[in-house]
C-alpha cells in the first residue's frame, strides 16, 4: 500500500498561480534577496505563514514561492537530490553538479537561498520538474541536528547512481 504525504495548502496555492504571469513575477522579485524582503511577495505569502512561525520557517515560504515563480515545473516524486540525479551526462559536467551538490548538502540554512537558487536553475535549464511540496518540507527540516535531509537527498542523489552500476555490472556479466 503506498502511502502519499500530505499536500501544504500554501504549495498547492503556488502550484495555481502557475499561470498567473502577475503572481509569477512579484513572487520572482523575491530572486535573490534575503526572504522576505521584497513587498512584492508579501500579498501572496503572508496569507499563507501561520500565526506563530519561527524565523526559518518563515523563510522557507517565501524562498519556495520565489524558486517555484522561476521555475513552476512540477513534479510529485523525488527530492532534489533526485532531481539532480536525473541531470547526469558527460563527466565533466557530472563532477560539476557533484561539486555544487555538495555544497548545497553542507550549506548553512542562512545560505540556502543562494545555493538553492543556482540548483533550481540548472535544473530549470535541464527541463528537470521539482517536486516543490518535498522542498518545501525539506526546506523546514534543514537544521535538524541528525540531517535527515541532507542524508536522503545525498542518497537520492547518489544511491541511484550505485544501484544503475550495479545493474550495468550485472548485465555485463551476463553477455
Amino acid at each position: 500500500m503506498t502511502q502519499t504525504k500530505e499536500q501544504h495548502p500554501f504549495i498547492q496555492y503556488l502550484e495555481g498561480l502557475h499561470e498567473d504571469r502577475g503572481a509569477l513575477a512579484a513572487l520572482r522579485r523575491g530572486l535573490g534577496l534575503q526572504p522576505g524582503r521584497a513587498p512584492e511577495m508579501f500579498r501572496y505569502v503572508v496569507p499563507w505563514l501561520p500565526k506563530k512561525v519561527s524565523r526559518e520557517a518563515e523563510a522557507a515560504y517565501y524562498l519556495v514561492a520565489s524558486l517555484f515563480a522561476y521555475h513552476p515545473l512540477i513534479t510529485s516524486e523525488g527530492d532534489i537530490g533526485a532531481h539532480l540525479h536525473k541531470t547526469f551526462s558527460g563527466e565533466g559536467e557530472n563532477a560539476a553538479t557533484e561539486r555544487r551538490f555538495t555544497a548545497l548538502l553542507s550549506a548553512h540554512h542562512d545560505d540556502l537561498p543562494v545555493y538553492l537558487r543556482q540548483t533550481i536553475s540548472f535544473l530549470k535549464s535541464k527541463d528537470v520538474a521539482v517536486n516543490w511540496q518535498q522542498l518545501f518540507r525539506d526546506l523546514q527540516n534543514w537544521n535538524h541536528p541528525q540531517g535527515f535531509v541532507q542524508k536522503r537527498w545525498a542518497k537520492s542523489f547518489w544511491g541511484s547512481r550505485s544501484r544503475n552500476v550495479q545493474e550495468d555490472t550485472q548485465n555485463l556479466k551476463k553477455e
